[in-house]
């Protein structure tokens, strides 16, 4: 059997993060990544950048072999995790490899949530998760000439406007009334949505797909309404499941993702989990949440690696924040904070401003004086602030109605004066 003093089971942000966190305080205990990627590290972040061909998926890559040479760790790829066993301390692999670890870090991320279409499992079907689904997909579109999106997420967003780009014609179809029903207003939705149909994206909104069916190298679809498709290129982007499928009969507590307190901890000993799989506490509370975001992960990753190394600076976790920066066709959408996207929560003052010529629009949420959240299309504002504004739930006071017309700037201003 093998063994080791820390083991970490996943190769991106998280674990990278937990890496360097470790290493700064213990720099000689042994230590092995497991991932079942046949790649280096890369952030799936970047992956429609692949598909468009605005990056090679060389370019992708966040750490070379140099690094893990440089911080003794061992990087073993193409390692899928079967079984995880806490009470001895052990992790099983699919090929029968067993491993005996010190102290367990779990950040296996998240895996394509497939929705139950009757014969969605009889047709060639794309998915956006992996560097390998990006590169096939992007092959896919240089030969193809109508194409179904399942799915008006960030992911399935971003596929339709690659697709577009290329000559693609292209549909999506969302369940809900609107895009991006996660991150923003149907107000700030339609401006996006317009602005893809502009393009050429038709969308069906309100709609869902009932069945598929095999016509020659594309596909059929029927949807709820009685309305038929036809497309050569089909891509599932219907969200994500926390991946954590081989926890089963490890007694390890699970939800929507894998349940930790804000050290990272999960409830067995010496095992923690941070990033796309864990449920984390989430900003203000109470509750939890699956962020699902790069920064959360990193921020994540970062105190599991501190607490697993027994780090005296360690601070706990602070909660997770939604945000999300998205660009399409040259424009720019952000959301960060709550209350922008949905019904707002209970005594929020809600507050809207727009620039028709400038083709703006921006949703701030408050409450009590205090930032909860804002969403803005074609407004110039800082995500990295806002989320200070937020989790230090700063008052922002005679400044409030300066702060609705000029949130950019008068947020700078109040960060300024706090960093000091």
């Amino acid at each position: 059997m093998n063994a080791t003093d820390y083991l970490i089971v996943g190769s991106s942000h998280a674990a990278l993060e937990a890496i360097s966190a470790i290493r700064l305080q213990d720099p000689d205990s042994s230590l092995t990544v497991l991932t079942a990627e046949r790649h280096l590290p890369y952030s799936p972040t970047l992956l429609p950048y692949v598909v468009s061909g605005r990056s090679a998926a060389g370019k992708v890559t966040l750490r070379n072999e140099a690094f893990f040479a440089e911080q003794r760790v061992r990087l073993q790829r193409e390692a899928t995790v079967a079984s995880v066993q806490p009470e001895a301390k052990t992790v099983a692999l699919d090929d029968g490899t067993r491993w005996q670890y010190g102290k367990l870090l779990l950040a296996t991320g998240a895996s394509p949530s497939v929705p139950p279409i009757a014969g969605l499992d009889t047709v060639r079907s794309y998915r956006l998760r992996s560097l390998d689904d990006s590169l096939a997909l992007r092959d896919a579109i240089g030969t193809a000439r109508r194409a179904v999106v399942l799915g008006a997420g960030l992911i399935g967003m971003h596929a339709a406007e690659n697709l577009a780009a290329a000559g693609v014609a292209v549909t999506v179809i969302e369940p809900c009334h609107q895009v991006l029903p996660s991150y923003f207003d149907p107000e700030a939705a339609g401006h996006i949505e317009r602005s893809f149909m502009a393009h050429g994206v038709a969308f069906r909104c309100g709609r869902t797909a009932v069945s598929v069916t095999p016509d020659g190298a594309g596909c059929g679809l029927t949807l709820d309404d009685g309305a038929e498709l036809d497309a050569d290129l089909l891509l599932v982007a219907t969200g994500v499941r926390a991946a954590f499928g081989y926890l089963a009969g490890s007694g390890i507590a699970t939800g929507r993702g894998i349940l930790v307190d804000a050290t990272m901890r999960t409830s067995a000993d010496s095992v923690w989990a941070a990033g796309d799989v864990a449920e984390a506490p989430c900003f203000p509370g109470p509750g939890t949440a699956v962020a699902g975001i790069l920064p959360e992960a990193v921020a994540q990753g970062r105190t599991a690696g501190m607490a697993m190394a027994g780090d005296a600076a360690l601070t706990p976790y602070r909660g997770s924040v939604p945000r999300n920066t998205y660009c399409f066709f040259g424009q720019s959408a952000i959301s960060v904070g709550s209350g922008v996207a949905g019904e707002s929560p209970e005594a929020a003052e809600v507050v809207t401003r727009r620039d028709p010529a400038a083709g703006s629009y921006c949703r701030i949420a408050l409450k009590d004086g205090r930032l909860l959240g804002l969403a803005a299309v074609n407004l110039t504002v800082d995500a990295g602030i806002l989320c200070e504004l937020i989790v230090r739930q700063v008052d922002l006071g005679a400044v409030k109605q300066r702060f609705v017309e000029q949130p950019c700037e008068t947020a700078r201003m109040l960060m300024s004066r706090l960093w000091r």
